[in-house]
């Protein structure tokens, strides 16, 4: 059995958003679609760039293949769409199918990191000097998107990333569509707002999604046009725009700038990790909360996102207690 898989990402790993992408199979023949080749001119890593849109290893809306590929299906301002990003030889190559696929293409840079300026970071203590000297490839996505990230980032809402991840499958593949092209199998894009907003009660209780997050989801859908448009704002800007819809506050529009802008400033604060990592990572102190993290993240103003992300991808956390959040499942009641 020895090497016949990859090895299983860790929690830390996970959460700095790292994906194994792997490599060396050779690409099966399949249907054309429009296509696009792009040179980054810096050395690129697609499982750290876009390990942070993956939700859970079963996400139906995210794959890492065998042929070296990352596949994405997404609900585009032009409609669904499907797309493959590879690297070969230092060239993106982009394949994609469906309405939404020609944005997808004019996305790609963005995708991958162009917009981001990864050289305005300066390390301020060892531990992110040595985690960035790591991990070279290290960019900020910018999806240009912002409900794909908005609800499951919902989902997540107080709960264990289990639970929220299960959650985001089950809804997503039993209401979604089936990911345009010749996608992996089982991938889908996820609803559009209206399917949302016809979610029967009983099947968000059944996906385990208490009547608090399925409300905001709701009440978010209804005005996603107004959401979306909050990608032509700055960060800051946006969030004000998220939080105005009741349910939305800081956490969670941290986590969809940080996707939907390649926001580098907008760190998560109510996390109930995050604070602890952050804390014994720089100063020892495993029960620091915001206001210590936010201090500690101070001498990196203008990129904590980032500080914050090198962190949880040095490794260092603090030894593991006993769970601090008991996993349930309301779709049992």
């Amino acid at each position: 059995m020895a090497g016949r898989f990859a090895p299983r990402p860790t929690r830390t790993t996970v959460r700095g958003g790292h994906v194994v992408v792997p490599g060396g199979v050779p690409r099966q023949a399949s249907a054309a679609g429009r296509t696009r080749t792009w040179t980054p001119a810096w050395p690129l890593d697609l499982g750290l760039v876009l390990g942070p849109l993956r939700r859970g290893p079963g996400d139906p809306t995210f794959r890492a293949t065998p042929d070296g590929a990352v596949w994405r299906a997404s609900r585009t301002p032009a409609g669904p769409g499907t797309l493959r990003v590879a690297l070969r030889g230092g060239v993106v190559q982009g394949e994609a199918w469906g309405p939404g696929a020609e944005w997808l293409l004019h996305q790609l840079p963005e995708l991958l990191g162009s917009a981001d300026d990864p050289d305005a970071f300066e390390p301020r203590h060892r531990l992110v000097a040595l985690a960035r000297h790591r991990r070279p490839g290290l960019r900020l996505t910018r999806t240009g998107l912002v409900m794909e990230s908005l609800i499951p980032s919902v989902l997540e809402q107080k709960v264990t990333a289990d639970e929220a991840y299960r959650a985001w499958r089950l809804l997503v593949r039993k209401f979604g569509e089936p990911a345009p092209g010749p996608a992996p199998e089982r991938m889908s894009v996820m609803p559009a707002p209206r399917t949302w907003a016809l979610i029967p009660s009983w099947e968000w209780h059944r996906a385990g999604v208490d009547n608090k997050r399925a409300a905001t989801i709701l009440r978010a859908v209804r005005v996603a046009a107004r959401l979306e448009e909050a990608t032509a704002f700055d960060p800051v800007r946006a969030q004000a725009r998220l939080e105005v819809v009741s349910g939305i506050g800081p956490w969670t529009s941290a986590e969809v700038v940080q996707r939907s802008h390649g926001a580098a400033d907008s760190v998560t604060v109510g996390d109930l990790h995050l604070p602890g990592i952050v804390g014994y990572a720089l100063a020892g102190d495993r029960d620091a909360d915001d206001s210590v993290m936010l201090e500690l993240l101070e001498p990196y103003a203008g990129q904590r996102h980032r500080a914050a992300r090198l962190i949880l991808l040095s490794g260092r956390t603090p030894p593991r207690r006993v769970s601090r959040m008991p996993r349930g499942d309301i779709g049992q009641l």
